[in-house]
């Protein structure tokens, strides 16, 4: 694979993407029905000849992957043998517990590429230089793969870590980033430092950032709540992205903000119905992933859990690829709240929304009859009994329905977001049965 024939790959036809993926597809199934001991049972036990599988269609005759086979069954997924490899990353455990992704050194020089290219996407210059405000350790695929792409660009690179305005502010002020990498929520925290300290951030360094781990959009590509936040008090470029560690691939934006690029090099995208069917361009699917060239735990029609849109006309900036909408929610995070259906980032959406509310944590569990209920830990601004009355009352206007509240302090909302061997905060607990 080379530079050139990645970024050409993004500007072909169709057709042209189709062939590719499909030569790429076979030799995929070929190298998992002598390598992969998980898919070489699941071709046998389906009566699966792999060399009938010709085209991306007939992707279709091959069971799903789900992720609770890659926990019971993660060393089955390994293609190659322990000394081959070279690095070892693991899922967050978001959704149970965590998944090892096992990578070679030519995995790894996939995930520098595909990083390389999501960079170039979101308009990286070698010029720039990025502020990293995210750990590059805890078995992170996504630091690794950022600071990779970014020294294949040339641009410079101050790995600060997460957390900290104080030191992220000093930093700026000191080495001049042109842009930063961060959690969306975090980038409000730095300017809300930046207001209480009197530092004007619009005559900082920095131009634009790369948005990780959390939205900024509604599914129609305008910007949400947090990204209205962000924007109105920033004047600055904002890029969302969408990834996982089991995929090795990200879905990044170029500056028509219009969706996540696909890499179709890297990677043979399906949106399926609970039914294992495709949905047309616009509908809610659940992003189902092929990975291509990778070579120590390719995944082979992967249910990654997430509900995304897609649309596939082509962009303002050329390219002809699929692109993603922001994810409108986890299959598994789904939430029957007294009739109503709630997923994770519209409940978000709406608390960011509100001024009374500084942080917080959604809870949900099961009550005594094995139905949802929800329970908001609220760090509010400063808690009065009118304080009080204006959140549940815009709950209860939003939703229709009233969630359980209860307001706690700083150090404990502190306690709920940030697990001990945690990488990024966690603002939604699963507690049900």
């Amino acid at each position: 694979m080379t530079e050139q024939t990645l970024h050409t790959s993004s500007y072909q036809s169709q057709q042209q993407i189709a062939a590719m993926q499909e030569q790429k597809l076979q030799q995929l199934l070929v190298y998992l029905n002598q390598n992969s001991p998980f898919y070489k049972e699941l071709f046998a036990a389906n009566n699966i000849d792999v060399e009938v599988i010709k085209t991306l269609d007939d992707l279709r005759l091959i069971p799903t992957t789900v992720k609770e086979d890659l926990q019971k069954r993660n060393d089955d997924f390994m293609c190659v043998s322990r000394d081959k490899i070279i690095e070892y990353s693991s899922t967050s455990g978001t959704l149970g517990s965590p998944v090892v992704v096992a990578l070679t050194e030519n995995d790894l020089q996939r995930l520098t590429y595909n990083e390389y290219s999501s960079f170039i996407c979101a308009d990286g210059k070698p010029d720039d230089v990025y502020q990293l405000m995210l750990t590059l350790d805890r078995q992170f695929m996504a630091g690794l793969a950022y600071y990779s792409g970014i020294r294949k660009i040339g641009a410079g690179i101050i790995r600060l870590g997460p957390g900290v305005p104080s030191l992220q502010w000093d930093t700026i002020l000191r080495l001049k980033p042109t842009a930063i990498v961060a959690v969306p929520s975090f980038i409000y925290k730095l300017i809300q430092y930046a207001n209480e300290h009197n530092i004007d951030i619009n005559s900082s360094s920095v131009k634009k950032a790369v948005c990780i781990g959390e939205n900024i959009r509604n599914t129609d590509f305008s910007l949400n709540i947090l990204g209205k936040k962000i924007t109105d008090a920033w004047n600055i470029q904002l890029y969302s992205t969408y990834a996982s560690t089991e995929m090795q691939t990200a879905f990044t934006e170029c500056g028509q903000g219009k969706g996540g690029h696909h890499q179709p090099e890297l990677l043979i995208v399906e949106l399926l119905d609970e039914h294992n069917q495709p949905v047309a361009p616009g509908e809610p699917g659940e992003v189902t992933i092929t990975t291509l060239g990778v070579e120590g735990m390719p995944l082979l029609r992967y249910k990654t859990g997430d509900i995304c849109q897609y649309f596939d006309e082509p962009c303002a900036c050329g390219r002809t690829t699929l692109r993603l909408s922001s994810v409108i929610g986890r299959k598994k995070q789904m939430i029957k709240f007294k009739g109503t259906t709630l997923y994770p980032p519209s409940l978000f959406d709406l608390l960011n929304g509100m001024e009374e509310i500084l942080d917080f944590v959604a809870e949900v569990y099961s009550n005594e009859i094995g139905m949802d209920e929800v329970l908001l830990h609220i760090l509010p601004v400063n808690y009065t009994d009118e304080c009080d009355r204006k959140i549940r009352a815009n709950l209860q206007a939003r939703l229709r329905v009233s969630p359980h509240v209860t307001y706690v302090q700083y150090d404990e909302i502190q306690k709920m977001q940030y697990k001990e061997s945690g990488r990024k905060p966690f603002k939604f607990i699963d507690r049900r049965l």
